[in-house]
């Protein structure tokens, strides 16, 4: 089968999404174009204070592995363990993530990982990426793009397009104008974030422990930092956006400096050029976006971001849109097959799997900020943790706490959700009636689980 005879989807957008996706679908045969409207980061230097350090789980793993690809990516990841809770003058505490040693998550640099995807992609022979080209509209009646490069403009065509265009994704608002009974709803958190920096000590290392992600939790604020090949970490503050204590009122350097020696003084000599990188890097914002449609006919779909981009709390955003990619791997024919495929019932069957899925972490994702900023400090919610990690060893077949579903298995997001809501009340009435967990006995345990259908 020549070239011009192999079926080609259009992808809009070639970040971390559309550059995974672009391999599956070179893998199964296709032609792939693909639509960027950045320069290539490959070559250029787009980072601007804004990566979020990624953390890799089992959900996004697992369409690399698939690919054989993980293998690769070994000099990319740092494994951390869990979460090194930093409280002002006390002694910094791990909270595991889980109870074995391969529940850890992997710290990864947005850029490395989506630089790999892009060549790996390129590299099958089948996949073309044009950088430096926004999609301006989208016609579906003609199916037709508008792409803008610099100065100059063009219509080019597709058949099938993917929109893995982000946030702002220019797919998306096309779809939604085609339905009568579409719905979008964007939420902006009231609080925004700034990256920061600690460099490596004189001999290159981790100035600290490098198989954690480290959390100073400060109630209505908070500092994370994760680890990174070189020594150093990307540090990360969330804050108010407005408000007494906010990015509107931290933001020269005797306003800076007040701040983090009032709330930061055992990390802040660690921050390199602090004043000069808060000042200089932007201040991000971040949203919720519930879709709906997803797809448009036999012509469109969107996944990722551009279909349920969520806050980064959970660390779940990419493995989130890793698993759309995954579901596109599973369900989509080989393009030896395509011209005989209902590709609308393709693309319903999609947004169907999916947006349950992806409105369930939404929401994880955002009760998981309170919890990192605020409740991992809380005795309650260590009683709880303890509670629910001796249920995990006692009967590991009908216990995983919520946040071990999420992060180490890949059972659907909605069923974590709801069953973590069961948990709550069940590790609630433990705390009510046991004043510590040693008191607990396993036959009370099994006794509770059964009441709760566990």
């Amino acid at each position: 089968m020549s070239d011009n005879q192999t079926p080609m989807i259009t992808l809009a957008g070639g970040g971390l999404v559309g550059s995974l996706l672009a391999l599956i679908l070179a893998k199964k045969g296709y032609r792939v174009e693909v639509y960027e409207s950045r320069p290539d980061l490959r070559r250029v230097d787009i980072s601007a204070g804004r990566s979020i350090n990624l953390a890799l789980a089992n959900r996004g793993i697992k369409p690399l592995e698939q690919l054989g690809l993980m293998s690769k990516i070994n000099d990319m990841i740092i494994p951390m363990r869990g979460r090194m809770v930093h409280v002002e003058g006390e002694t910094a505490t791990l909270q595991p993530y889980g109870q074995h040693e391969y529940d850890v998550i992997y710290s990864i640099s947005r850029g490395e990982l989506n630089s790999f995807l892009l060549t790996e992609a390129e590299n099958t022979g089948l996949v073309t990426i044009h950088f430096d080209s926004k999609i301006s509209q989208v016609d579906f009646d003609t199916n037709q793009l508008s792409i803008v490069q610099g100065e100059h403009s063009q219509t080019v065509s597709f058949d099938k397009l993917i929109g893995t265009d982000g946030a702002n994704s220019v797919v998306r608002d096309a779809i939604l104008a085609l339905n009568d009974n579409s719905q979008l709803s964007v939420d902006v958190l009231d609080h925004s974030y700034k990256e920061l920096h600690i460099s490596p000590d004189s001999q290159g290392q981790h100035k600290i422990d490098k198989q954690a992600l480290h959390i100073w939790p400060r109630g209505q604020f908070m500092l994370i930092a994760l680890p990174n090949q070189d020594g150093s970490f990307t540090v990360t503050l969330f804050m108010h956006t407005q408000g007494e204590t906010s990015f509107a009122t931290v933001k020269d350097e005797a306003t800076i400096n007040a701040f983090f020696d009032a709330h930061f003084a055992s990390i802040k000599p660690e921050l390199e050029n602090l004043v000069g990188t808060y000042i200089e890097n932007p201040t991000g914002s971040m949203a919720t976006i519930k879709c709906g449609p997803w797809n448009y006919a036999d012509k469109g779909l969107i996944i990722g971001d551009a279909a349920h981009a969520i806050v980064p709390f959970h660390g779940q955003g990419m493995n989130c849109g890793f698993e759309d990619c995954q579901s596109i791997a599973e369900h989509f024919p080989a393009a030896n097959e395509a011209e005989s495929a209902d590709w609308h019932a393709l693309f319903a069957n999609i947004a169907k799997l999916r947006k349950p899925n992806a409105d369930a972490i939404a929401d994880m994702a955002l009760e998981n900020y309170i919890e990192m900023r605020d409740s991992v400090i809380q005795d309650s919610f260590l009683q709880k943790k303890a509670f629910a990690f001796k249920l995990q060893q006692w009967f590991p077949a009908r216990f995983t706490p919520r946040y071990a579903m999420v992060m180490f298995q890949h059972r659907p997001y909605q069923e974590a959700y709801a069953l973590g809501k069961i948990h709550d009340r069940l590790l609630q009435e433990l705390c009510e009636s046991y004043s510590s967990v040693d008191e607990l006995t396993q036959q009370d345990a099994d006794t509770l689980l059964t009441r709760y259908g566990l």
